[in-house]
């Protein structure tokens, strides 16, 4: 086959890296995400001290992370993971298969675009959603 012929490779998207503010939990999340949503939930709210919280999920096998973090079990099945040095809301655990990355510890969260709004239900009624996405009163 010529040069020429071949097919090219698929690519895989540049891995995505980020920290804590305090800079000792990294982490590199490899591959596209399953999603990425801005939750409003209260449980969200109150959690990341915020009126929403943005992440981008990825099977929990495709992060690594390096540091220690302390966790909280907010609802059944999901643990949010802290930074036990800063604080910093990093990560939030669904069950063993998901990982929750928080979009504001990425190094460049440009690069991951929410595609909804979910649990606008809760939305803080001073906030004003005009960016054009989906927006869903509870899940989609």
């Amino acid at each position: 086959m010529e040069p020429t012929d071949m097919q090219p490779e698929s690519e895989s998207p540049p891995p995505h890296t980020g920290r804590c503010l305090c800079g000792a939990i990294r982490y590199v999340a490899n591959g596209s995400p399953v999603n990425v949503r801005v939750c409003h939930c209260r449980i969200c709210q109150r959690a990341t001290g915020a009126p929403f919280f943005a992440r981008a999920l990825f099977p929990i096998a495709a992060v690594s992370v390096q540091g220690q973090t302390s966790a909280f079990a907010s609802s059944a099945g999901l643990l949010r993971r802290f930074c036990a040095s800063c604080g910093t809301s990093v990560f939030a655990q669904r069950d063993h298969e998901f990982l929750a990355v928080a979009l504001a510890t990425l190094d460049e969260p440009g690069r991951l675009p929410p595609t909804m709004h979910i649990f606008t239900s809760s939305k803080v009624p001073w906030l004003s959603l005009n960016d054009g996405l989906p927006q869903f009163l509870e899940r989609p």
